[in-house]
């Protein structure tokens, strides 16, 4: 099937609002949501089943052409699957949409190709796991509709979904619907989602007919070409290639101002008549008032949430509405995370309070829509450790130094600032371009390496090409892909 492409002059982008359902629809989100996962969980046993049982089979020394036949792994193939077992396997299909189930079958061809492409080396990144059953208490509640009647009501605060009706929205809906009502937008897809703190909201899709231009209100910064240094205790610091800092934004560290009420909370759960026996470590039915502290943690997550995503959503629009050129740093955000232990648990915590690579995520698109430039230098490129006075580098620098103190030249400088700058003269390093200061001691320097790339079997164990063990056919040999043997 081939690819949409966006048309000329026409942009992807999404519209989210958050909704007040009434208690019918607001059960009936929730039945099209356990619909998904009900027919995702069904046939990814099936798949399972399927794979085993090939497996098995070759045991006995049976050839295969006369194995059983195997199970296609695409969402067409999926779908016709579903629709010869739904009548068994869910007599109850009728009562919701037929886009419940696809979305549940569309996450799992997904999840399949994923796993088939990981094992074969043919997925960048970490290795992917054979996919996992999805449970209520784990999975995201979520529900996507392609087609039916998907339409923002002209009173600005309902919006229409099929087999859910007309539903109000929390807040209004006036900038999509203008867009709309103009002809300049087409709504594509239509996603209701719940969040953890028990709130549904609706993301549109659409196409949307824009032109590449900064808005003339906010002005323009006299700094053409900025770097964008980015951490934990300062989210932003901006600056000029002449090392004029520009701007300095705190960060939110919304989760951190959280953490004690969420441990009162937490201890408050652990007291109470959990869904788990401490003694027995059996299932159980969970007490009424563990459920109500369990909404007041998601609420305190959601809210966390939505004050960091508010400060990244701010300072990203300043940056692409003001610079031209905007260079950053390409950081490696999971891999920070990933080891350290009990003594490092701290900075992980911060590091995900922060959202680094949310930054450059939202920058991406928004230079495209007013106009700028985005710049990303090599993730080792040394922005840190290099002295933007005279060009010298430091061995090593450790994250506790928040001075830079210059071994070549003595100069002091923020490190951060001095991250910053760096950044923004690596743009003239690749255009040949000089800022008002000169940058000549850093100029031609480029983005260096601190170590050469890792080739394919230099890790230990986790790359992507490496096989893992899963229930599937053990002959040591990857399925093709859309197949399952």
């Amino acid at each position: 099937m081939a690819r949409f492409e966006v048309p000329e002059g026409w942009t992807a982008q999404a519209y989210r609002f958050a909704l007040d359902p009434a208690s019918g629809q607001d059960r009936a989100l929730a039945q099209h949501a356990g619909a998904a996962r009900f027919c995702f969980n069904h046939m990814l046993g099936h798949a399972r089943a399927v794979l085993e049982q090939r497996a098995a089979e070759r045991t006995y020394g049976i050839a295969e052409a006369e194995l059983t036949p195997v199970l296609g792994w695409s969402l067409p193939a999926l779908r016709r699957e579903w629709n010869a077992r739904k009548q068994d396997a869910a007599p109850w299909w009728a009562e919701n949409s037929k886009e419940a189930y696809n979305t549940g079958l569309d996450g799992l061809a997904r999840a399949l190709d994923g796993w088939n492409k990981s094992r074969r080396g043919a997925r960048a990144g970490k290795a992917v796991g054979f996919p996992r059953f999805k449970t209520k208490a784990r999975s995201r509640a979520s529900v996507r509709f392609t087609t039916g009647t998907i339409r923002v009501e002209p009173g600005r605060h309902h919006v229409t979904l099929p087999r859910l009706g007309t539903m109000k929205t929390h807040e209004t809906t006036r900038k999509l619907a203008r867009r709309i009502e103009n002809g300049t937008a087409r709504i594509l897809s239509a996603t209701a989602a719940r969040d953890r703190a028990g709130r549904w909201y609706v993301s549109f899709q659409v196409l949307v007919q824009r032109q590449t231009v900064r808005p003339a209100h906010l002005g323009v910064s006299p700094h053409r070409v900025v770097g964008v240094d980015v951490g934990v205790r300062d989210l932003l610091v901006v600056a000029a290639a002449d090392g004029t800092e520009v701007d300095r934004v705190p960060a939110p560290r919304s989760l951190g101002h959280a953490q004690a009420r969420l441990r009162q909370l937490q201890r408050k759960a652990a007291r109470q008549h959990g869904p788990c026996d401490p003694v027995t470590q059996t299932m159980r039915a969970p007490s009424n008032r563990w459920r109500c502290t369990q909404s007041r943690i998601g609420k305190s997550h959601a809210r966390t949430a939505r004050i960091r995503r508010d400060r990244l959503h701010k300072a990203t629009t300043v940056l692409a509405h003001r610079h031209e050129v905007i260079v950053v740093e390409t950081l490696n955000a999971a891999s920070m995370r990933a080891r350290g232990g009990a003594h490092k648990r701290g900075l992980n915590r911060a590091l995900a309070d922060a959202a680094l690579a949310e930054i450059r995520r939202m920058l991406a698109y928004k230079t495209r829509w007013y106009g700028s430039i985005l710049t990303e230098a090599d993730r080792w490129y040394p922005s840190s450790k290099t002295c933007s006075a005279c060009g010298g580098r430091k061995p090593s620098l450790t994250l506790a130094e928040r001075t830079y103190v210059c071994e070549h030249c003595g100069v002091v400088l923020d490190r951060d600032l001095n991250a910053a700058t760096n950044l923004a003269r690596l743009h003239e390093t690749r255009t040949g371009e000089r800022s008002p200061a000169g940058s000549g001691p850093v100029a031609g320097r480029g983005a260096d390496r601190e170590t050469e790339p890792a080739q394919a079997g230099d890790a230990g164990g986790r790359e992507a090409s490496t096989p893992h063990s899963q229930p599937a056919d053990k002959t040591g040999t990857a399925a093709p892909q859309g197949t399952a043997a």
